[in-house]
């Protein structure tokens, strides 16, 4: 696997941070205020916006994220440059990084502008697996990251506490395509946790399952998603867990939060285990697979082994369920992955999935 050149890399680095300035000058104008709110005895940063019908609250993010706070000390320097930054991901993409197809990333900058990240969702899916090559420092095939779809997920948790909200969701949407129209859910048909357009491009929102039977295949009401509901699935609050802050390479740069791409991996192995065996669940595996065994090889190739160990033996210690999915998953990995996590973990590739470390 070929890294970028350190060029890209710096390159990368500091486009994330332009955009992330972008973001929070667009979020929070020059004439509101950052004020703390000490929510369950921590302290989370919230913006407060005068209006003519008084202040208008927003969430910013936890007190312990440095680079919000950061971003909070410093807010009245913070400028942003879209030509600059437009010029940057033009670069980047012709030194061998991709981006998300037009359509998708449009998607995704939508969301975003509208505060999605802010809100801590987190992009999940084949448009997430776009950032790790910029992320990394490795050039991905774009092979991988072929998708028809856009998924996203969001704690239940955090749904329920920010005290915020996206726009209509639906309205957001239609502002790229007005096609668009909402899936109402299966189970329950007042709820909707999925929208599609008149091509068939279907945009998801997901969250952890809750961990009772009540919420079995049920959607899961979220409060900052602008009146989506949210998909429950087994193993998500592992991906989600600690998301990490990138750029997806669209336009001038949109940031974004993606799983820090250890998860990403395992989590890969663990859901491909579990397609159907249909034609569309073989092939759904078979990226999971692709996927995931890229990923290890570039955590190994920069040096990354200790995260991937780390993030394998969480997995493996959440119980038999979880072991039994994982050995699945390996059983059919590509051997250059196999060849990637065992070398990571320190164990032979006839030892995966019998035990976590030599």
């Amino acid at each position: 696997m070929r890294q970028i050149d350190i060029t890209y890399r710096t390159m990368f680095a500091e486009l994330a941070q332009r955009s992330f300035d972008g973001q929070f000058v667009s979020d929070f104008p020059l004439e509101g205020r950052f004020v703390t709110v000490p929510v369950k005895s921590k302290d989370y940063w919230y913006f407060d916006l005068p209006t003519p019908e008084g202040d208008k609250r927003r969430y910013v993010g936890p007190h312990s994220d440095a680079e919000i706070t950061a971003r909070v000390n410093a807010h009245k320097e913070i400028k942003d440059d879209l030509r600059e930054r437009r010029r940057m991901v033009g670069t980047l993409k012709r030194g061998g990084l991709d981006g998300p197809d037009a359509f998708a990333g449009d998607i995704t900058k939508a969301l975003a502008n509208a505060g999605l990240f802010r809100l801590r969702a987190v992009l999940i899916g084949s448009v997430a697996f776009g950032c790790y090559g910029g992320l990394l420092g490795v050039r991905l095939p774009s092979t991988a990251m072929q998708t028809g779809d856009a998924d996203f997920a969001q704690d239940f948790a955090i749904s329920s506490e920010v005290g915020d909200s996206l726009p209509p969701v639906l309205d957001i949407l239609q502002s790229i395509d007005k096609t668009f129209r909402a899936v109402p859910h299966q189970v329950d048909k007042a709820k909707v946790v999925a929208f599609v357009n008149s091509k068939g491009y279907r945009v998801e929102f997901l969250t952890g399952n809750r961990g009772s039977d009540e919420h079995t295949r049920k959607p899961s009401p979220m409060p900052a998603l602008g009146g989506a509901s949210a998909e429950n699935l087994r193993f998500l609050d592992y991906l989600i867990y600690e998301p990490v802050r990138t750029v997806l390479l669209h336009r001038e740069g949109v940031n974004v939060l993606v799983p820090a791409p250890e998860r990403y991996a395992v989590h890969k192995v663990i859901v491909a285990s579990r397609r159907l065996t249909d034609a569309l669940g073989r092939a759904k595996r078979d990226k999971d697979l692709l996927q995931a065994s890229l990923l290890f090889e570039a955590l190994l190739e920069t040096r990354q082994s200790d995260i991937i160990a780390d993030a394998y033996g969480e997995a493996w210690e959440r119980g038999k369920s979880w072991q039994e999915s994982i050995i699945s998953g390996l059983a059919i990995m590509p051997d250059n992955g196999k060849k990637a996590l065992a070398a990571a973990i320190g164990v032979s590739i006839d030892e995966l999935g019998k035990r976590v470390t030599s």
